[in-house]
């Protein structure tokens, strides 16, 4: 009896895990507001897909409020975005992958960068406008 007991409760207890993975991830991804016209946007960046030290714009424009920003780096050099001043506004060093951070911003003009080691100094780095 004692040995059904505890089969039974490690079976929960490995489905209990198992629904824990197979939740959501809280990296901004998953909630689409901001893609489909919610209440936030989504702005794109990306890096040169040949691994140069740039990024495909140097100016973004977005409306107060929960802004998303995505990168994607299809190169084999690595790369971020970090938006200057701003707490929790970074994405993971990425190379052939995507990256987000979703943040609420008041209106003003924003600087974004790459903080690897001597990119921001080649180059990248641009503007955010925020309306």
């Amino acid at each position: 009896m004692t040995r059904r007991v505890l089969t039974i409760l490690l079976v929960l207890a490995a489905l209990g895990l198992g629904a824990a993975a197979c939740g959501g991830d809280d990296n901004g991804e998953a909630d689409a507001p901001a893609a489909n016209g919610g209440s936030g946007q989504t702005l794109q960046i990306a890096a040169d897909p040949n691994g140069a030290l740039a990024y495909d714009t140097t100016e973004l424009t977005a409306q107060a409020g929960e802004v998303t920003i995505e990168l994607t780096n299809e190169s084999s050099m690595p790369h971020d975005v970090v938006l200057e001043g701003v707490e929790g506004a970074a994405t993971e060093v990425i190379s052939q992958d995507t990256a987000s951070f979703t943040v609420t911003l008041e209106p003003g003009t924003y600087t974004f960068f790459c903080s690897v080691a001597g990119h921001r100094a080649a180059g990248m780095e641009g503007t955010l406008t925020v309306e």
